[in-house]
């Protein structure tokens, strides 16, 4: 079976960027991970990882390029995780971060599982729309609310005054 994805750059602006690869379902992350830097024009040397996405694209399990040694559990790697271990028709949503300097991110969904095409060499490139912008859209990381003129310590608490406390002072 062959797996395309729709691989779309995470960009706060009008311009779609996106990459629609083939590639077999036998085939690691690995091999994605390499068909996704030689389609957006990276040198692929840089550190990036897949994360398991639900239906919102919430961020799950991690899949690095490597095994960092960080957790004692068992981690999976791309080099040794198959396709069709992590997508299947039921959860066809990933996450890939490129660069963690950058932080290229991108949102990969399969679009649709076919037969394989004898001929074909996969993974296989199949379109490209949009130019990918020379440096990582910036992330916007502020909360909706303005925290900036929120003090702490303005509760009108006095720690002194323990004639207005509500506690009984001789409770034992």
């Amino acid at each position: 079976m062959v797996y395309r994805f729709r691989i779309i750059l995470d960009n706060d602006t009008d311009d779609d960027v996106f990459r629609d690869i083939e590639i077999r379902d036998t085939d690691t992350l690995e091999d994605l991970h390499n068909s996704i830097t030689q389609a957006f024009g990276f040198d692929g040397i840089e550190m990036a990882s897949f994360y398991v996405s639900d239906e919102d694209w919430n961020q799950g399990e991690e899949i690095s390029m490597f095994d960092t040694g960080e957790s004692y559990d068992e981690s999976r790697t791309m080099g040794e995780t198959p396709l069709n271990t992590v997508v299947k028709e039921s959860q066809t949503k990933l996450i890939y971060v490129y660069d963690f300097f950058s932080m290229w991110t991108f949102y990969v969904e399969l679009a649709e599982i076919v037969e394989e095409v004898e001929g074909t060499n996969y993974p296989n490139l199949m379109f490209v729309y949009g130019q990918i912008p020379t440096e990582a859209p910036q992330k916007s990381f502020e909360a909706e609310d303005d925290f900036d003129d929120y003090d702490e310590f303005d509760d009108d608490f006095d720690v002194e005054d323990y004639e207005n406390m509500d506690f009984d002072e001789n409770w034992n």
